[in-house]
């Protein structure tokens, strides 16, 4: 799909306020309801606008924890990494995971309450995991930036040279 500037402002108010009402979002881009809503129909059936979603504060909810982690499989074969990739997607505590390049087969972010609920996690489910050779833990002391939002005009800018 092209994106054109109309739609790169669209894209940019959701990201900021995806709680928008269609004719807030018109007026704020400058169109009227219908084709704002339309644009943004095609938006969504492109895949380009996933879903819309509410952030919380995790601290607020008792999310005190916020860790990084280095797991390293046993071998880097389909089946394992298949298993792998659908226990993290069951464990509510792994906001994300990363296969990666490097010394370590995947990165997670894990988020939880307390230090013991981190060893929980790690030595009742991860470790747990078939396939799991090392993991490699890292505590975030101080979260300097969070973005959700993507950089659309970086990125829908075409590239030349």
């Amino acid at each position: 799909m092209n994106l054109d500037a109309i739609d790169i402002r669209i894209l940019s108010a959701i990201q900021e306020d995806a709680s928008l009402s269609n004719a807030e979002l018109a007026r704020r881009i400058g169109l009227s309801a219908s084709p704002c809503l339309a644009r943004v129909r095609a938006l969504e059936d492109s895949g380009i606008i996933t879903r819309r979603v509410a952030l919380l504060d995790p601290v607020m909810l008792g999310a005190n924890v916020s860790v990084f982690i280095q797991v390293t499989l046993e071998k880097q074969i389909e089946a394992l990494l298949e298993v792998f990739e659908a226990a993290m997607s069951r464990f509510p505590e792994v906001m994300e995971c990363y296969l990666m390049t490097g010394d370590s087969d995947y990165l997670l972010r894990v988020v939880v309450r307390d230090t013991v609920a981190l060893q929980h996690f790690i030595v009742d489910r991860l470790s747990k995991t078939r396939g799991v050779a090392n993991i490699r833990s890292s505590f975030a002391l101080k979260q300097v930036k969070y973005k959700t939002a993507l950089p659309l005009e970086d990125l829908a800018t075409p590239r030349f040279g």
